[in-house]
């Protein structure tokens, strides 16, 4: 039987979830739409084509006049927490969209809510469910090149040409780390099957950046298994645009992994690379690698992902507990731009 569901936060980027993500899963059954603005519900209602008595202006609302079992927030991110917990508190599973919370202690707050209530919370990294970096996984994981070393990422993308007054983008806290950069700390964590430890970021904001935060940085990140991985991120970077899962080169010891992925439109695996080079006596030598198939692409992987779960009573592949440390990352990386300094990255591990 299909998850039933009811989706919170249907303007902007939640529009896009309800209408292109939500109906491609079909172990997911939407059974109501909620969003506090009235102009973006019937937007997100118009587009996503959801009947107009299964819309509401607040999630109480729908919880109340619709069976559901789980709970999608897609609202902007200060809304995560609160509607999270009011969810648990009302016997419902959660998936969130990332990051998770505003801060490590506030993820805390709706971990300690759910096992109070029994119930499953799932953070939305929906970079995970791509076939190059899943397969890049797998090589890593079966040492297929041998044992892996330094990693370098490379994320350019070119988002510094609106005006500044009303521009929503420019003003988001921390845009480079917790809007974007986020996606890649979690597939640093997934790919190196390792955990971090430290980070160190540099802000390398250019005169042109537009952003009233770090827009570009470079960051040193070194885990537990001691590969250190170098990070150049920017959203304002004049060079060649990257597909958005980065460029992404690991150095293993006989030999390379170049992978790239998530440059077609949301939910396609166009655009996905992967090529293996192994260290050979006149050179690199390439050898072939079939990339892994993956049934859910992007957000319906995670939806896939959040029903198989709770359906089986398993612990998703990023729970809230399993993605602390995506976000714990986020987090110090964030406290380095201010100190200036090597931070250590914690979550609650110890």
């Amino acid at each position: 039987m299909a998850l039933r569901l009811i989706h919170v936060g249907i303007g902007g980027w939640g529009g896009d979830w309800a209408a292109n993500a939500v109906p491609r899963v079909p172990t997911i059954e939407r059974v109501a739409a909620v969003d506090a603005d009235p102009a973006a519900l019937a937007k997100g209602r118009k587009r996503a084509g959801i009947p107009e008595d299964q819309c509401f202006t607040s999630l109480g609302e729908a919880m109340d006049k619709v069976q559901a079992d789980a709970v999608l927030v897609t609202a902007t991110v200060g809304a995560h927490v609160p509607l999270a917990v009011e969810a648990l508190h009302a016997g419902k599973h959660v998936l969130v969209e990332k990051p998770f919370a505003p801060t490590v202690a506030e993820a805390h707050e709706v971990l300690a809510a759910a096992d109070k209530a029994g119930r499953t919370v799932m953070v939305s990294q929906n970079y995970r469910f791509y076939p190059a970096a899943r397969t890049a996984a797998r090589l890593v994981a079966d040492q297929a090149l041998g044992r892996l070393g330094t990693v370098h990422i490379d994320f350019r993308k070119w988002a510094n040409s609106a005006p500044e007054a009303g521009h929503r983008h420019y003003r988001l806290v921390h845009p480079l780390l917790y809007d974007m950069a986020i996606h890649h700390f979690d597939l640093m964590r997934m790919v190196l099957g390792q955990e971090p430890v430290s980070v160190y970021t540099q802000v390398t904001d250019p005169p042109w950046s537009r952003f009233k935060e770090e827009a570009s940085a470079v960051l040193t990140v070194t885990f537990d298994g001691g590969s250190v991985v170098s990070y150049r991120g920017s959203w304002v970077s004049s060079g060649e645009p990257t597909a958005w899962s980065g460029a992404w080169h690991l150095e293993c010891e006989d030999g390379e992994i170049y992978w790239t992925g998530r440059d077609g439109p949301a939910g396609s695996a166009e655009g996905d690379a992967i090529r293996v080079t192994r260290r050979g006596d006149d050179g690199p030598v390439a050898e072939p690698v079939t990339m892994l198939d993956v049934p859910y692409i992007g957000r319906a992987g995670s939806l896939a992902e959040f029903a198989r779960a709770v359906e089986a009573g398993e612990e998703p592949e990023s729970s809230g507990r399993r993605n602390l440390a995506s976000l714990a990352l986020a987090e110090a990386a964030a406290r380095s731009v201010v100190t200036g300094q090597v931070e250590k990255v914690t979550w609650g591990q110890d």
